[in-house]
């Protein structure tokens, strides 16, 4: 378990080498730093995102004291008042009553009419970084793109956005293991000016309703049932924290992927039909969100191996996208691979609601630079985020030759 040790700097560089060797080692460890059972297999995780013996929450059957849990400290509830009632982290049947209610107002139709705005707003966006020579990819255009979309869906006046990703950011930082007291303390004051904010926001829509996805949740309903307030509130923060904190650290560890690649670059460049697969591969390859975490509420058995209920799994995204019972020659770039079950949007009922986004924004972002900036080059070696969870870049600095 040496090799595995998500605080290294050498490990967040390039957890790969490490993911191989819990593979080879078996299907599941327990990891005492965590208290967690790591799961690094494709067939396993597939397999496991599936299973009703886990759950993403276990409130819904038992309570803190009886699985053997402490409850979080108080100080922090309105951090896990947020998080606790967004679908990403309940269970059946609320899960499926909200995800039901959601999907009337997310629907693919609402996704396929963004299409013009979001392949206008990247190319004005890369346009800029043309005009400017370059700059930082991450700041000028993997952020605002994202950012700027899931705004724009629901109904975020410009004016208001500038705070958005700091909140995102600061409670995000609570999804990483062993979160720091400061990192709880940012995480809770950013929750309750979230939440402050779209209260407001709600207020103002149920008045005055628009053509946006908060005025689609307040009217979605079905067979009399309708979203709370603190429902719809946390679905909101959920979508934009998803929906743009895996596009954008999608985009800036793609294209250094792709810098580290040439051949593959240049193979890009050559051929703009490669998008779809390469959005695919790229994804696959340096997976943004590189573990999902699942409570044990049976007891569940693994490789002769029983993982007791009250247990936590972390199931390993990025090592199952590289592992070689699945993807031929896993830790080879390959724009062109035909069969790719990656599973970075996730599996089961928690499979990522905004995966049409997502892809639609990252190849929307990609095509504007392939066209818009042909010379594209790295300007300097990026350094990675001291994160393992949500695997990103603290920027990435390119010019246009």
């Amino acid at each position: 378990m040496a090799a595995f040790d998500p605080w290294d700097p050498a490990f967040l560089a390039d957890p790969y080498p490490a993911y191989a060797e819990l593979r080879a080692r078996g299907r599941v460890h327990h990891y005492e730093p965590t208290d967690q059972w790591l799961v690094p297999h494709h067939a396993d995780v597939s397999a496991l995102l599936r299973d009703r013996r886990l759950g993403r929450t276990y409130l819904h059957r038992f309570r803190h004291e009886d699985f053997g849990r402490t409850p979080p400290p108080p100080e922090h509830e309105p951090f896990h008042t947020l998080n606790d009632h967004g679908m990403l982290d309940l269970e059946p049947p609320d899960h499926t009553r909200i995800r039901r209610l959601v999907s009337k107002a997310f629907t693919p139709r609402t996704v396929e009419r963004l299409a013009p705005y979001v392949e206008a707003l990247a190319g004005e966006l890369v346009g800029g970084l043309v005009r400017r020579g370059g700059g930082d990819l991450l700041t000028e255009v993997a952020e605002p793109l994202p950012v700027a979309v899931i705004a724009e869906m629901l109904g975020v006046p410009e004016s208001d956005r500038a705070p958005l990703r700091p909140w995102s950011a600061q409670i995000c930082g609570m999804y990483e293991l062993n979160p720091s007291e400061e990192t709880a303390a940012g995480a809770v004051r950013a929750s309750v000016e979230f939440s402050d904010y779209l209260r407001d926001l709600i207020a103002e829509r149920r008045k005055e309703p628009g053509d946006d996805l908060i005025s689609g949740l307040i009217a979605a309903h079905d067979e009399g049932d309708r979203l709370t307030e603190q429902e719809m509130i946390s679905t909101c923060v959920l979508l934009l924290n998803a929906g743009h904190e895996a596009t954008v650290n999608a985009t800036v560890n793609g294209w250094w992927a792709l810098f580290r690649n040439p051949d593959q670059l240049a193979a890009l460049r050559a051929d703009h039909s490669l998008v779809p697969s390469a959005v695919e591969e790229l994804m696959r390859y340096d997976t943004p969100l590189q573990l999902f975490e699942r409570w044990v509420l049976d007891d569940i058995e693994i490789d002769g191996t029983t993982i007791p209920r009250g247990a936590e799994l972390a199931l390993l995204f990025g090592s199952a996208n590289h592992d070689p019972a699945v993807f031929t020659d896993p830790g080879r770039l390959d724009l062109a691979r035909a069969e790719n079950p990656h599973i970075s949007f996730s599996a089961g009922i928690h499979y990522c609601i905004g995966a049409p986004l997502a892809r639609l924004e990252l190849a929307a972002s990609m095509r504007a630079l392939l066209e818009r900036a042909p010379t594209l080059t790295l300007a300097a070696e990026p350094r990675r985020k001291p994160n393992f969870v949500i695997r990103g870049l603290e920027g990435l600095t390119v010019e246009i030759r």
